[in-house]
């Protein structure tokens, strides 16, 4: 179904995810979708960058996105992330301004996290790819059934995790994961990040420090947020 077979710490929880009709037509219809000449982001290869960059015995903090940027040249694999040289997109930028309020970290120049992922920051888009110019776009095609089922692996584990859970979209998705309420995890929730919505309580809501402490007090380490030049 993919181009890229699915990094080795993640095959036992989503390889059987990956035999289930909705999958199987999943990569059917992107398969005619490119043969039809559509343009199709991440490009092959950089779909699965997320669990590639974080294995799953590595997870501490878990943040969902919807679907990858749709703009030549932005996504890469990794929510909310673009390559270096591309401009930081309006809700990466409240990010970061989140950070400099709550950390008094630099705001960066660039908008690629994949130094975060590489700490063990799951930057997991529920679907996992987009046509170009038309966002949403793949929704509802069985993306969501394997990002379910990689957030649930996650959940199961008894290792404490932050799930940063930012917008009504993302926090819709985690109330199908069973036992994330329940389990040994700091669930943390805030309006997304979008300029439509930061001010009305992203802002200030602190949810970097909150991680940090939590996984620091589980014995799992803080995160280096501040990200390399």
């Amino acid at each position: 179904m993919m181009a890229t077979p699915l990094p080795e710490s993640w095959r036992p929880a989503l390889d059987p995810v990956l035999a289930t009709p909705p999958l199987r037509a999943l990569g059917g219809w992107l398969r005619a979708e490119e043969a039809a000449g559509k343009t199709i982001f991440p490009p092959r290869g950089a779909r699965l960058a997320a669990l590639e960059l974080t294995p799953l015995d590595a997870v501490r903090v878990v943040i969902l996105g919807q679907d990858p940027y749709h703009g030549p040249g932005q996504a890469h694999g990794l929510a909310f992330s673009v390559l270096p040289g591309v401009k930081v997109p309006p809700s990466l930028a409240n990010i970061y301004k989140e950070l400099r309020d709550d950390l008094g970290l630099p705001v960066p120049r660039h908008g690629h996290l994949d130094a975060w992922a590489r700490q063990g920051v799951l930057l997991l888009n529920n679907a996992l790819t987009v046509a170009q110019a038309q966002p949403g776009s793949h929704q509802n095609r069985g993306w969501e059934v394997l990002t379910d089922a990689a957030v649930a692996a996650v959940a199961a584990r008894p290792d404490p995790v932050v799930f940063l859970l930012w917008g009504s979209h993302a926090q819709k998705k985690a109330a199908r994961i069973p036992g994330l309420s329940t389990g040994p995890h700091l669930v943390l929730k805030a309006p997304h990040p979008s300029p439509l919505s930061a001010y009305a309580g992203f802002f200030g809501c602190r949810h970097f420090s909150q991680a940090n402490a939590f996984l620091t007090a589980h014995g799992r380490g803080a995160i280096d947020w501040c990200l390399p030049e």
